[in-house]
């Protein structure tokens, strides 16, 4: 999310310590000209939401309110959501909340404002990767099995107009990403095991099962509709990040199956490949400035091995520094294996970097040795790597621009990082590090500015 915004007086302690910290870039974005006029039922102006997912039938699950000044969940602190939440995303300007329940493979829509639900639509099959890119109430959601009437392969972008209660599936085989420009009018969604992208124009697709991205062959250019495009020369790629006209596509290479990793720049209005910048692996990435920083791990032993590191993973990815003006990787960094798929740049010039299926070493709950997890630390100041001591899958991260706190969903935990130290936050509230919600929090998602 963009940080930074109006802040209210009890932020005033907060605000000096950035100025402390030396943060004026982020001081600039406190001189706005209005004030928030909501007032939400919970009474909270600084408010992060936590997907919490139940197994229990006694117990509720859904989307748990968490006051972001001091890490409590207030009385009236969860939004009905499903029984097994997860993944979420927030639109641009955070008056939306959406998340997916997999017990039911229905997304929950939720006005912030009023801290109330806006309905759920079934989609055809679980999802990973789903945006809601502006302040109307549609969003897409990409799902690999999604069968379509008629044909062998399943496979499609779901549209969800929660306003009409309708959705519209655009097939495309075995879409697993989807990424979207800043207004909605143009997505690019990504399939499994592929060498080509898919370019769709939502506005223009047909109700209610659109099969014009169908192609008989496979990786192969088809014809450009008013509804899709299909762009080839990829090496499997699997994310992109949008800057404007400007797409970065990572392609995944040799982790996915291909054969080079690679950031790819694309031009969106030409749909043409403009530069190609080779990397150690690319599964994820993050834009700050002129600078993207790339996480992955490759198979191949030569860029894979844990150099500097006193560890007994075997396995370690790789952070790669690109410069995107000059289109030339300036620095590398050995960091935590698995699939990277969350990146947090927060207010003291941190990167957090999370993965999932990654190399767990030891027990947090019982710490004889070491622990590892999936998580890694980038310090910008001096391109060093801190490794905390936890275990797990990293589902979500959350950081401010007025409180160095990092908030992390970490193997079904919500726990809280003192930016300043590395450590976990200790104090009356976490005591632990932790904030207590019961169940498995599977994101965080902050749905205040600030």
């Amino acid at each position: 999310m963009s940080l930074g915004a109006c802040r209210l007086k009890r932020s005033v302690k907060r605000r000096i310590l950035v100025l402390v910290l030396g943060l004026s870039a982020s001081l600039s974005l406190l001189s706005c000209g209005s004030t928030k006029a909501k007032n939400p039922p919970s009474g909270l102006p600084e408010r992060v939401l936590a997907s919490q997912g139940v197994s229990s039938t006694s117990d509720f699950g859904g989307m748990v309110i968490v006051d972001g000044y001091d890490d409590t969940i207030p009385r009236l602190g969860r939004i009905s959501a499903g029984s097994s939440p997860g993944l979420m995303a927030v639109s641009p300007s955070l008056n939306l909340a959406a998340t997916f329940d997999a017990s039911s493979n229905s997304i929950y829509l939720v006005n912030t404002i009023t801290e109330s639900s806006l309905g759920s639509v079934h989609i055809p099959g679980p999802t990973s990767s789903m945006v809601f890119p502006t302040s109307n109430q549609i969003g897409y959601a990409a799902v690999p099995t999604a069968a379509v009437v008629g044909y062998s392969f399943v496979g499609g972008l779901e549209i969800m107009n929660f306003t009409a209660s309708a959705l519209t599936t655009v097939a495309v085989a075995n879409a697993q990403t989807v990424v979207s420009n800043s207004g909605g009018s143009e997505l690019l969604v990504f399939s499994n095991d592929s060498n080509s992208m898919t370019v769709l124009f939502p506005a223009n697709a047909v109700p209610l099962v659109d099969t014009s991205c169908l192609n008989a062959v496979p990786n192969q250019p088809i014809t450009p509709t008013t509804v899709c495009a299909i762009v080839t020369g990829f090496d499997r790629p699997v994310y992109a990040v949008v800057d404007g006209n400007t797409a970065y596509i990572l392609n995944c290479g040799p982790q996915c199956g291909g054969n080079m990793a690679s950031v790819m720049v694309f031009d969106l209005p030409s749909l043409t490949v403009t530069n190609t910048i080779p990397v150690d692996a690319a599964t994820w990435a993050l834009l700050n400035g002129s600078t993207l920083y790339v996480a992955g791990t490759s198979p191949t032993s030569n860029n894979n091995a844990c150099t500097g590191q006193t560890t007994a993973a075997t396995t370690c990815g790789r952070l790669d520094i690109v410069d995107v003006t000059s289109g030339t990787v300036t620095g590398t960094a050995v960091i935590t294996d698995g699939y990277h798929d969350r990146m947090d740049f927060n207010v003291v010039g941190q990167l957090f970097i999370g993965s999932h299926n990654c190399t767990n070493v030891g027990d947090v709950n019982n710490p004889t040795g070491e622990v590892r997890g999936c998580l890694s630390i980038y310090h910008t100041a001096d391109n060093s790597v801190f490794i905390p001591p936890d275990n797990g899958n990293v589902n979500g991260l959350q950081g401010f621009t007025t409180r160095p706190i990092e908030y992390v969903a970490e193997g079904g935990y919500l726990r809280v990082y003192d930016v300043t130290t590395d450590d976990l936050l200790i104090n009356d509230y976490v005591p632990e590090g932790t904030i207590e919600i019961v169940g498995y929090v599977g994101d965080v998602k902050a749905i205040d500015f600030f």
